[in-house]
């Protein structure tokens, strides 16, 4: 009997040092990997003291990744898209810049893009602009045709650009 349990004592050691060692060698494993904790980072552009306060952050940088928010061309001056649509397009992409920017990356950080369009025919224009503000590869992108948007703007535009 007192052999057994000596056997029993010992097997349970073994066990517990081995999942200890386990345990161990995975956190070791996931440092290595970049898949550890990172701390979330809020970025937002100054605003014009009259701007209402959005429920929402311009993105937000975990670790080398931004997720950059949904973004409207709007006219600083009047809150609304401006009417003329290469000034939109222009103001629109312009944003996201200073977004990634304030991330520390670029446009060809970028590596997925979705752009919702209250006007389909607008494509070829806003990919005339969209193209030159890039200089190497294009990200993934969606182009998707929405009923309206607010502000009276024609495009938004969200993504998620990592680091090179």
């Amino acid at each position: 009997m007192t052999i057994l349990r000596a056997v029993l004592a010992a097997m349970v050691l073994l066990s517990l040092s081995s999942a200890a060692g386990a345990a161990d060698k995975q956190s070791e494993m996931n440092q290595k990997a970049g898949s550890s904790n990172h701390a979330r980072r809020y970025v937002n552009l100054q605003r014009p003291a009259s701007a209402p306060q959005a429920p929402f952050s311009d993105a937000v940088l975990i670790g080398h990744t931004i997720y950059v928010a949904g973004r409207i061309g709007l006219d600083p001056q009047s809150g609304n898209a401006p009417a003329n649509i290469d000034d939109e397009i222009r103001i629109l992409l312009d944003g996201v810049q200073d977004v990634l920017r304030s991330g520390g990356m670029t446009m060809d950080d970028l590596a997925y893009v979705q752009v919702f369009c209250t006007d389909l025919t607008l494509y070829g224009k806003f990919n005339d602009a969209y193209k030159a503000r890039f200089k190497g590869e294009f990200p993934a992108r969606a182009f998707i045709g929405v009923a309206s948007l607010l502000r009276g703007g024609h495009f938004e535009i969200m993504g998620i650009a990592q680091q090179k």
